[in-house]
């Protein structure tokens, strides 16, 4: 396959997490909001891209990537998330910053250093956010079946972070300042309607957005069997 522009993979790229996150064909106006362009701009693309055959385009059903255009998206989300754990293990970059960083050089890096990169951590699982990278195969480890969005959870459950899923710079470093991270364990405390989730952290109470707590996956904790 002939080498495609940075632009052409952030739209490959985004068409994967939004068929991932709906679940459905991803729409030119859901595709222009999410890369902040225009539909007519939108429209362009994909119709390169389903020349190029990575992507299975019908009129007025949207887009849906192909087996080739999925394989694609794959590669892209393996440099970007191995970068940015090589930022942050390695960089001392702060994980609110990784994600833009890791936007510009997914783009440009060799296979040669992406397999540097993943021997230097030696293969991690996760990126800081918790997102899953695809191993050199390109193949993503099995979802796990009992993980919840926080805004869902129970009140008074025991849960662990396991995904941060929103990671604008402004909503990291709000969470890094609440103490909530991959892997940190919380106890729901309240859930308002349509307003706060309030959980116990290690140093307190916080309350997070309704919005915000949408974002975060987390699965229960497992409860010690007793001796």
């Amino acid at each position: 396959m002939a080498v495609l522009s940075a632009v052409m993979e952030d739209y490959i790229k985004a068409i994967y997490v939004l068929e991932r996150e709906s679940g459905e064909r991803v729409a030119t106006s859901d595709l222009a909001e999410y890369l902040d362009v225009t539909p007519p701009t939108v429209s362009s693309m994909l119709g390169k891209l389903a020349e190029r055959g990575l992507i299975d385009r019908e009129e007025y059903r949207g887009v849906t990537l192909t087996e080739e255009g999925e394989l694609v998206a794959l590669e892209i989300l393996r440099h970007h998330r191995l970068i940015e754990s090589f930022l942050t293990e390695q960089l001392d970059y702060d994980w609110a910053d990784v994600h833009e960083e890791a936007d510009r050089l997914e783009h440009h890096i060799s296979e040669q250093f992406e397999e540097r990169i993943a021997a230097a951590l030696d293969d991690p699982g996760l990126d800081p956010h918790g997102d899953p990278i695809p191993d050199a195969e390109l193949r993503l480890p099995p979802e796990a079946g009992d993980r919840v969005r926080l805004s869902d959870a129970a009140v008074g459950e025991q849960v662990r972070v396991q995904r941060i899923r929103n990671q604008d710079e402004d909503s990291l470093r709000y969470l890094a300042e609440a103490g909530v991270r991959p892997g940190t364990e919380l106890e729901v405390v309240d859930v308002a309607p349509f307003g706060m989730v309030t959980v116990a952290v290690e140093d307190g109470e916080q309350s997070l957005p309704a919005d915000v707590a949408g974002h975060i996956e987390v699965e229960p904790v497992a409860e010690e069997a007793e001796a």
